[in-house]
């Protein structure tokens, strides 16, 4: 069971990474720059393949796709220690072979770094938040309406696109890969460190509110 869920995380987060790669090479391409026109096919691409990936892969290995989410499920004692690290690993490994697969479906050079330059304290803040509202989503999905968790996290990607600084990466995993693009959909790796440590920082606080904010409901399972 463990290689299937290790082999559905893996391809969840290339196929993640590869649309948001290759949506984002596409719309810029397209929208003739217009970067407002490009975010929005962007966008439209991203919440739909999250839609479809958690929709498909979740009965298999709960569709993390994101270190984030894996580690806040760490937290919550919902997958062990092991689990966990193993499943990070494969969804870094995902996400640059989804960089590279974009790249190789628009015929760019297969290894590249971003020089999209994404600084300062605003985005960096924005990532904090941006994080923190896709754990309590998930989590809370998970506590009222399960069934629903594919369609909330891709509205919610979605919407934060357009209401973070950063336009959401809020997923360490794919904020390497996208360190690895120099598309539209890129950042330097000389921002990407900050990045992270944003989204890091934002897993503890957003599970303790949640454990505290959905304490009564019998569906978050035991605390």
């Amino acid at each position: 069971m463990i290689k299937k869920q290790l082999a559905a995380e893996c391809i969840g987060t290339m196929m993640l990474v590869a649309t948001v790669v290759g949506s984002g090479i596409m719309a810029q391409a397209l929208a003739s720059g217009n970067d407002a026109l490009a975010l929005l096919g962007n966008t439209i691409a991203t919440g739909a393949i999250l839609y479809v990936l958690i929709t498909v892969l979740g009965p298999i290995s709960g569709a993390h796709f994101n270190p984030a989410v894996s580690i806040a499920f760490f937290i919550r004692s919902q997958i062990g220690a092991k689990k966990c690290l193993l499943f990070i690993l494969v969804q870094i490994a995902g996400g640059i072979a989804g960089s590279m697969l974009a790249h190789l479906m628009f015929e760019l050079p297969v290894i590249q770094f971003s020089e999209q330059a994404r600084s300062g304290l605003a985005q960096y803040f924005s990532e904090l938040v941006a994080t923190a509202g896709l754990i309590v989503v998930i989590l809370g999905g998970i506590a009222s309406r399960p069934h629903a968790v594919p369609m909330l996290v891709g509205l919610y990607i979605s919407a934060a696109y357009w209401f973070t600084a950063s336009t959401s990466f809020a997923n360490p995993a794919v904020t390497i890969a996208r360190s690895l693009s120099d598309t539209f959909s890129g950042i330097s790796p000389a921002d990407m460190p900050f990045f992270i440590l944003a989204q890091l920082a934002a897993i503890y606080p957003a599970v303790m509110l949640c454990r505290w904010l959905f304490s009564d409901n019998d569906a978050m399972g035991a605390e």
